[in-house]
């Protein structure tokens, strides 16, 4: 069947640049410096707005327990906001939770980690080329990596303790790193421009990349966890007996 526009919600006055989901909360970040929060269940969907930037919000992501939001702008700074806003009489918020200025370019990339708490992964742009780990409770950074490229996108495994990575310039690569080591596992090449964007995989074996090469690449190298590995091993087991039966 057709696909037909469920509906359309206003409010940035510039480009829409990141959204982040959180349950019924759909988080919008602009070129106009503003991040939204929309509620989806309701026609008057704008129940918030986060004013923490000055320039264009590139980079948002919920936390797994959807309690902190996380939000990078082309200003460098990396801010956590919490609900506050909702207590306020017009939904605005203008003071971040905390306020992180460490990285020295744009910061694009977010991730959080699945499986430990208040653990944000953040990436710099060119000029920066750092992945910063950080407490999201209290703000401390954990830890500094050069990785020597502009990192566009962040990603951790969901049954391993390692991270992918995506960088433009000057490589167009993704690296894969064992946390919180940070040993580099893996550097992938393919891509001829820079790696926007990255997702997983529902079974945590396969990372798929969007580039400004207009290409989609898949790269299947996550191990999926005990459920996979168990898979695997049947697959192997029946090709084994089939060639036993033979």
């Amino acid at each position: 069947p057709p696909r037909a526009q469920v509906r359309s919600m206003h409010g940035h006055r510039a480009r829409v640049s990141s959204l982040s989901w959180n349950g019924p909360l759909l988080s919008s970040g602009g070129r106009d410096s503003v991040v939204m929060q929309h509620d989806v269940r309701v026609a008057d969907h704008k129940v918030g707005t986060l004013r923490g930037h000055a320039q264009e919000v590139c980079g948002l992501k919920w936390s797994p327990s959807g309690t902190q939001l996380a939000s990078g702008g082309n200003d460098n700074i990396l801010n956590l906001w919490d609900d506050r806003y909702t207590s306020s009489a017009n939904g605005v918020c203008d003071q971040p939770l905390l306020r992180l200025e460490q990285h020295r370019a744009a910061v694009k990339a977010l991730a959080w980690c699945p499986w430990q708490r208040h653990l944000l992964a953040s990436g710099g742009g060119t000029a920066d080329r750092m992945i910063r780990f950080w407490n999201s409770s209290t703000g401390a950074c954990l830890n500094a990596v050069d990785t020597h490229s502009q990192v566009c996108a962040l990603q951790w495994a969901k049954h391993d303790r390692e991270l992918v990575s995506s960088h433009g310039y000057s490589h167009n690569q993704l690296i894969l790193w064992k946390y919180p080591s940070m040993v580099k596992v893996a550097e992938l090449t393919g891509h001829t421009s820079r790696v926007l964007h990255m997702a997983q995989s529902p079974d945590g074996t396969t990372v798929v990349t969007a580039a400004a090469d207009e290409t989609l690449r898949f790269w299947k190298i996550l191990s999926g966890g005990e459920a996979s590995k168990k898979e695997r091993a049947a697959a192997k087991e029946s090709i084994l007996n089939s060639m036993t039966i033979r």
